[in-house]
């Protein structure tokens, strides 16, 4: 993995013979401020800091630089700009007047295999809640699927673009969560076009999904649930004889169709397409997805049917149907974050109804299971912060524990 921000600054500092004091006094900092980057307990800093101190050094600030991903993954205050600066490069390359301008990756181009195993690893790495480790895998393997994808010939060339599109696809789906936007767009477009030369309709129809998902996190509802249902009717399939990632991507796009239909204020349509979705999913059953897709697309089953249920209750503000329904979702039976993201759903209708301790033990849970996940979550965020502003006492040094962890204010 390429060295941090702290570690280029540890060095350079002992090459100079500097003591951390005297470069904090040339660069015009405060000493904690060098500690705490050579210490890794921050990960990034403001571009004035990194001037300040290469300056100070006599180096390029270019030679601080490095690997970020950490520092995304708690969400630093000066780590936006930086963290996301390679998948930036990746997904939107600098151009001059002949095209984008593009540096070559060092060492051998890769194999299709390769790609494909490290699209596996950074696709686990998303789904457990690592981002750090997806962030930091994500700009080598966009370069490296792209390089496989244009260098190869028939009769490969078609699994290639698949792999670059599931590729953006992940990247999509992880730069939403970071709550980068432009940078989610340029990379759901990508996926798109890389799925058309694959001739890969199911993985194309996959990929909308993605595209309904950011539409609606940007409040797009009519757009995210007319891409979703016009994707959905253009792959309906006959559901006693469709593969089964047919009947998955189907499943899927009626689901966010409803996510919308739900934001929307229009409960009854919502119900409408989730029991179509549940037709798909008891069609579905056990049977496994397979042909190389991503494990979100593996993830559809009754039990997320059941957890859109759930949501569109919480939409709709009813805490006691929330915790009604939560009842008939299983425990693990879908992917981690879908299952994490419900949870929310029930902590939220127990901070409704004044249950704050069935709250907070929810999402004292989640924390445990998935900290790095619950500090990007402006649900959770929302939550601990309507426990904080009811309570009645001084704040217990678990709740403590949770503000800081997802960056409430009590």
């Amino acid at each position: 993995m390429e060295p941090t921000i702290g570690e280029h600054l540890a060095r350079i500092r002992r090459q100079s013979t500097l003591t951390q004091e005297q470069l904090a006094e040339r660069a015009g900092v405060s000493v904690e401020t060098v500690r705490k980057l050579e210490r890794g307990e921050r990960a990034s800093a403001r571009m004035t800091t990194l001037h300040a101190l290469a300056r100070a050094l006599d180096v390029p600030t270019t030679a601080l630089l490095g690997d970020t991903s950490q520092a995304a993954a708690r969400r630093e205050p000066d780590a936006r700009p930086l963290s996301l600066a390679e998948i930036r490069r990746t997904l939107t390359p600098a151009r001059g007047l002949g095209g984008p301008v593009v540096t070559a990756p060092d060492g051998p181009p890769p194999t299709l295999d390769d790609v494909r195993r490290r699209l596996g690893d950074v696709d686990a790495a998303y789904h457990r809640g690592d981002y750090a480790a997806a962030l930091a895998g994500a700009p080598r393997l966009l370069d490296d699927a792209g390089r496989v994808a244009v260098d190869v010939a028939d009769p490969v060339r078609a699994r290639a673009y698949a792999t670059l599109a599931q590729a953006r696809y992940l990247a999509t789906e992880l730069l939403i969560q970071l709550r980068a936007g432009d940078l989610a767009y340029a990379a759901v477009v990508g996926a798109l076009d890389a799925a058309e030369e694959a001739g890969d309709p199911v993985l194309g129809a996959s990929t909308v999904k993605g595209s309904s998902w950011l539409l609606l996190r940007q409040g797009r509802l009519a757009e995210a649930e007319q891409v979703a249902i016009a994707t959905a009717d253009a792959v309906e399939p006959r559901l006693r004889r469709a593969d089964p990632a047919e009947v998955a991507v189907w499943g899927w796009l009626l689901l966010a169709a409803a996510a919308a239909a739900a934001r929307d204020n229009r409960p009854d349509d919502a119900a409408a397409l989730l029991d179509s979705a549940a037709a798909a999913a008891a069609r579905l059953a056990d049977r496994p997805v397979g042909g190389g897709h991503l494990a979100i697309l593996g993830g559809f089953r009754s039990a997320r049917v059941e957890m859109m249920r759930v949501e569109a209750a919480a939409v709709a503000g009813d805490a006691g149907r929330v915790l009604q329904l939560a009842e008939r979702v299983p425990a693990g039976e879908t992917v981690a974050t879908s299952w994490q993201r419900h949870r929310l759903d029930v902590a939220w209708a127990h901070a409704e109804r004044r249950q704050f301790g069935d709250a907070t033990g929810v999402l004292l849970d989640l924390r445990d299971r998935a900290p790095a996940w619950l500090r990007h979550q402006r649900y959770a965020r929302d939550i601990v912060q309507q426990i904080s502003d009811s309570r009645r006492r001084a704040m217990s040094t678990e709740l403590a524990e949770l503000a800081t962890l997802v960056g409430c204010t009590p």
